[in-house]
């Protein structure tokens, strides 16, 4: 790579500045970022003091980031959910290439849209659906492709939330209302959509889907608790969803024990134990579980029918000790089992040993979600660098999975009626 690929940044939070810009840190050669834009004056303080972007590079919005001449060859989108499009839109239209974080939006016309204007303006539009970037994923794919256990029959995905990321994101957090966001089988789980339409290889076909929030509201909550969890509670000591537990002692989570990284910083910039509690005396994380503002699912299943007669189900559940995704697939000859998190894989081909396929140490260098937040990266710098269109997780393929999303919010709607997608 004869220099490197420049980049600009629309939302410089959590994904934006601390999933994708980080690899800048390691690949100078392959990324440089060179403009960024955020509301947040302490957010485009973290841009200047750690990749080095001079402060006539930073503004304090999109809209005054997208007014400037092209200052990159990527802008790389990393707002709210229903500003994303917009954002990608103009960006294309100065001649950027465009990184997008996920989802590209819950209404399905602007989706079509920027399909659309990628078509038009003949740029590269690649959606972060970073899991097909990992080991693990790739490495099932391959299995699945070589016909290692047959023709595949089934495929049952979870999503094990967990009960903490559940208070965090979507309890107290960004993405709690899907009338400000997306619904959660969109937000955090068209990955998911994707990952399977992907190993299934061939369009979806009808879906359907049953869901509730049932547990995070007010009638659920024990007798004495606060609306605050610093204010006094009665319930604090047993209740695993105190935020003072999960944000400064719980040694998985808070500031004391994993430090000022995810979750805590996205309470402060350059998080320590004095601002975190300052931010849950008065900020959106600090509320009880039960009385916040929240309307997204706890729970949900999807049943969604393939083209190649390949049925799959997929369940999301905010009531699990730990956050990670577990699969099983089943064929004619075989089956396979495995852990995102352990990152193995159990191929049992029928009437043979067990073989387990110990992912680990060919991760590499380890990243958000299981790797994949680099792995996507660098395929795309590569993608850039060698002028491609092709990608992994192009606009074409994300809109087919945002779809299949849609479609299954709606069936859940709808009481879990049957919906062909071809009609959605």
């Amino acid at each position: 790579m004869s220099k490197p690929i420049t980049f600009a940044i629309c939302g410089c939070g959590a994904r934006g500045l601390e999933a994708y810009a980080p690899y800048q840190e390691d690949h100078p050669e392959e990324m440089q970022i060179v403009a960024g834009a955020d509301v947040r004056p302490e957010r485009l303080a973290l841009l200047r003091e750690r990749f080095g972007v001079p402060e006539n590079r930073c503004f304090p919005s999109d809209d005054a980031l997208l007014a400037q001449p092209k200052l990159a060859d990527v802008m790389i989108v990393a707002t709210q959910d229903r500003q994303h499009v917009r954002a990608a839109l103009a960006a294309l239209d100065k001649g950027y290439h465009v990184l997008l974080e996920k989802p590209i939006s819950p209404d399905l016309e602007d989706c079509r849209a920027l399909q659309a204007k990628a078509h038009e303006t003949g740029k590269t539009v690649v959606v972060c659906h970073v899991l097909r970037y990992t080991r693990f994923y790739a490495a099932l794919k391959d299995l699945l492709s070589r016909g290692e256990i047959g023709k595949v029959e089934t495929i049952d995905a979870i999503e094990h939330v967990a009960y903490w990321h559940q208070a965090h994101s979507f309890v107290r957090g960004n993405w709690r209302n899907d009338h400000e966001t997306s619904p959660m089988i969109l937000q955090k789980s068209c990955h998911d959509m994707d990952i399977l339409r992907w190993l299934a290889g061939e369009p979806c076909l009808r879906v359907q889907s049953f869901g509730s929030l049932d547990y995070f509201k007010a009638e659920n909550a024990p007798e004495g608790a606060a609306l605050r969890c610093l204010d006094g509670c009665a319930c604090k000591e047993g209740c695993p969803y105190d935020a003072e537990k999960i944000y400064i002692t719980d040694p998985r989570t808070g500031i004391r024990g994993r430090g000022a990284g995810w979750p805590c910083g996205v309470l402060a910039s350059n998080p320590d134990e004095d601002k975190i509690m300052a931010a849950l005396r008065t900020g959106p994380y600090g509320r009880c579980v039960f009385h916040c503002d929240n309307n997204v699912v706890d729970h949900q299943t999807v049943n969604l029918e393939f083209a190649n007669h390949i049925h799959a189900t997929f369940t999301m559940t905010a009531f699990t000790q730990d956050c990670h995704r577990t699969i099983k697939v089943t064929g004619t000859q075989g089956e396979i089992e495995g852990d995102m998190e352990e990152n193995t894989l159990h191929l049992r081909r029928f009437g043979r040993p067990e073989e387990v396929i110990d992912l680990r140490e060919e991760s590499g260098a380890y990243s958000g979600h299981g790797g994949g937040d680099f792995g996507l990266m660098a395929a795309f710098c590569k993608l850039m660098a060698e002028g491609g269109a092709q990608s992994l997780t192009g606009i074409d393929a994300s809109v087919e999975s945002h779809v299949m999303a849609l479609a299954a919010e709606a069936s859940r709607l709808d009481g879990g009626r049957t919906i062909t997608l071809a009609d959605f």
